[in-house]
């Protein structure tokens, strides 16, 4: 059998948020790949190697042929143009763009929920302290942001599902599956995307301990 053209390089631990969004886009186009894990802690993405073909140093990175990409949403958006399947994106210019904005703002902001309640407290249980008044603001600023985003009785973002939701409900889980209080509502939406196949399949991972 021929060894699959592609391979993703994600952290050794699994709990990237956007490893996990790269591997979920690949596993819904159905494109076999393989799965190599770096060794953060051991800085082995600092290596010459690694170095050279991801440039930014950062998992993920997608190797594809003689082709090398990092960064989440740029590797998703390549997968969802150079390979058939399940649509990644919107078709639609002005829907396509808000996914891409969710994305970009996502990966830039909300540092504080990210400090605060960090990928452990979804794929290791982790408790963690109440949160900061700093964090507060940024949960009510992402609850604010998501209500405005979802129409009543949607279950995904911009009509059909899109790698956005992916990303938008991996945040929510942050404070969902830590037990902080959410609207109804978003709590719905996190746990229906947690429960989808390929969500699951990255979830069912197996992880070293910490």
């Amino acid at each position: 059998m021929k060894a699959p053209e592609l391979c993703l390089h994600v952290d050794a631990q699994f709990a990237s948020p956007y490893a996990m969004s790269v591997f979920v886009a690949l596993t819904e186009k159905g494109v076999p790949f393989d799965l190599q894990t770096v060794d953060l802690a051991a800085a082995h993405n600092r290596t010459a190697a690694f170095a050279a073909r991801s440039i930014t140093q950062r998992v993920p990175m997608l190797v594809h042929g003689d082709f090398a990409l990092s960064e989440s949403s740029a590797i998703t958006e390549y997968v969802d143009e150079a390979f058939p399947g399940v649509a990644l994106y919107p078709t639609d210019a002005r829907a396509k763009a808000r996914a891409r904005q969710v994305q970009a703002w996502l990966r830039s902001d909300l540092l504080a929920i990210r400090v605060e309640r960090p990928t452990e407290v979804i794929f290791y249980g982790a408790k963690m302290p109440a949160l900061s008044a700093a964090a507060q603001a940024a949960a009510q600023k992402l609850c604010d942001a998501a209500m405005g985003l979802l129409p009543d009785g949607a279950q995904n973002l911009c009509g059909p599902w899109s790698i956005a939701d992916v990303d938008l409900a991996l945040m929510l889980n942050r404070l969902v599956l830590h037990g902080d209080a959410l609207p109804p509502r978003l709590a719905a939406y996190a746990e229906h995307h947690w429960h989808r196949p390929s969500v699951q399949q990255w979830v069912g991972q197996q992880r070293p301990p910490l």
